[in-house]
């Protein structure tokens, strides 16, 4: 699946616009390390409302207004590492996935549309994963290493 880097710095502006206007389906965190870490939280979100606060104590996720968990962003602001991904599953017409290392162009019209969009990130010893039915719009937002790396932003 092709990966399209959000700049960190609007990390929660962007994950408020997903939650405002796309269908969120799934909601998974578990601790990274392996594929096999333990899961925290895996949700089916049909039919659910998923919400989030963001305070001095970290970040906070809601299901239907009753928290379910909670990252303390403790090494947030100084982690140097990127902020939110969003990657697209794409399903050729002979069912097989299509497997991109990186994004170049989410509109390229050679590949078929998105069955459905991921938006990630790994915070806290986390990895965390919010699933959407269908295509989470991006623009472009700046280079982050031109010409190779682009950095995008929720529509």
């Amino acid at each position: 699946m092709e990966q399209y880097w959000i700049p960190k710095e609007l990390d929660f502006e962007n994950l408020r616009k997903c939650l405002d206007n796309y269908e969120a389906d799934s909601i998974f965190v578990r601790l990274k390390g392996s594929s096999g870490g333990e899961v925290k939280l895996k949700e089916d979100l049909t039919g659910k409302v998923l919400d989030f606060k963001k305070d001095d104590s970290g970040l906070y996720l809601s299901i239907n207004s009753e928290e379910v968990f909670h990252f303390p962003l403790k090494n947030y602001e100084v982690d140097r590492q990127k902020g939110f991904s969003l990657a697209y599953e794409r399903v050729r017409e002979n069912g097989s996935l299509v497997m991109l290392s990186r994004g170049i162009d989410p509109y390229d019209s050679e590949l078929p549309e998105p069955k459905k969009s991921f938006l990630r990130h790994a915070l806290d010893d986390h990895l965390f994963e919010l699933y959407f039915k269908g295509r989470v719009d991006l623009e472009f937002h700046s280079w982050w290493d031109k010409p190779h790396f682009k950095y995008w932003n929720i529509k």
